[in-house]
């Protein structure tokens, strides 16, 4: 197995995406700290991965708090001698438009993903460069936070702010051997559940059928399994060299997301006036860039009938 002898950290791991991470982890050989907010939830998750031949230990607490990466950091350590893989998957939606969106759905959000990531990552990258342990940092992004999404404000903020840091610690955690990666997975989950585009591949998974093609491929839109390998492959010695990426992965497609670039560059002498900008702007720059997810229209035989 890959991650034999390794002892692994996935937050959020109850239920959904962060189990089948902790899952397909146990699977390749490592131990696991289990995250959960609910204790039934985290003994349940537990449960499957020992059932299964693995080893798990569970650590109930909400992300975000310094304490709490220390707690799981610790938990690790004192389960199972050492932390080589963490996973910062634990997160939470407060979905508002701008304008009704308050402090508290902002704060939330921003609190369990981006400073949850934060206090988890700083404290695991403390220990492995403590301990010299070429570890693996591995941060859970979204499409959202790579296009923006219409009323998820705080979480657009929140998985953009993440691959910023996981490309900002690929760089300070180099020296170490400790990598850093954003995953940026498309799946059936509990919030795309409600959205009427993907009914036809939610009923297919929540029944046990494979998804439709048009899904698989064309959306690159699957199960939470689908995702697992990604995790488990950049947790492993053949990812060694793999660093600072944000990489995409759903159904039956890999992707390279691009580090934000210049699309377009011009020059004017003496500067860009407002004057200058008023005539010359579109000239200068072109196509604009588009902003938010754009799908495909559904095929006739996958579409569901509006309820």
């Amino acid at each position: 197995m890959s991650l034999e002898g390794k002892v692994a950290i996935v937050t959020g791991s109850g239920r959904g995406l962060g189990l089948a991470y902790a899952q397909e982890l146990a699977r390749q050989g490592a131990a696991v700290v289990v995250n959960d907010v609910d204790q039934a939830t985290a003994a349940d998750a537990v449960a499957s991965i020992e059932s299964a031949g693995g080893k798990a230990v569970a650590v109930v607490a909400p992300v975000g708090s310094t304490e709490t990466a220390k707690q799981l950091v610790q938990t690790a350590v004192d389960t199972y001698g050492r932390l080589d893989i963490l996973v910062t998957n634990a997160g939470v939606l407060r979905d508002t438009v701008l304008w009704k969106m308050s402090d508290d759905d902002f704060d939330t959000v921003i609190n369990v993903h981006l400073r949850g990531t934060f206090t988890c990552v700083r404290e695991a990258a403390t220990y492995m460069r403590a301990n010299e342990i070429a570890g693996r940092i591995i941060c859970i992004g979204s499409p959202t936070g790579q296009r923006g999404n219409f009323g998820q404000t705080n979480y657009a903020a929140a998985k953009a702010g993440i691959v910023g840091m996981v490309r900002t610690w690929a760089l300070e955690l180099k020296k170490a051997g400790i990598t850093a990666n954003a995953v940026i997975p498309v799946a059936a989950t509990a919030m795309t559940a409600t959205v009427p585009y993907f009914a036809a591949a939610v009923e297919a998974d929540q029944k046990g059928e494979p998804m439709p093609a048009f899904f698989r491929h064309d959306l690159g839109f699957g199960t939470s399994d689908d995702v697992a390998g990604l995790i488990a492959y950049l947790a492993s010695d053949a990812a060694a060299s793999v660093t600072g990426q944000a990489i995409g992965i759903g159904g039956d497609r890999l992707q390279l997301w691009s580090h934000p670039e210049a699309v377009a560059t011009a020059y004017h002498d003496g500067g860009w006036s407002y004057e200058a900008l008023t005539a010359g702007f579109t000239d200068a720059v072109g196509d604009l860039q588009t902003v938010g997810e754009k799908f495909p229209p559904l095929p006739e035989d996958l579409q569901r009938p509006a309820s």
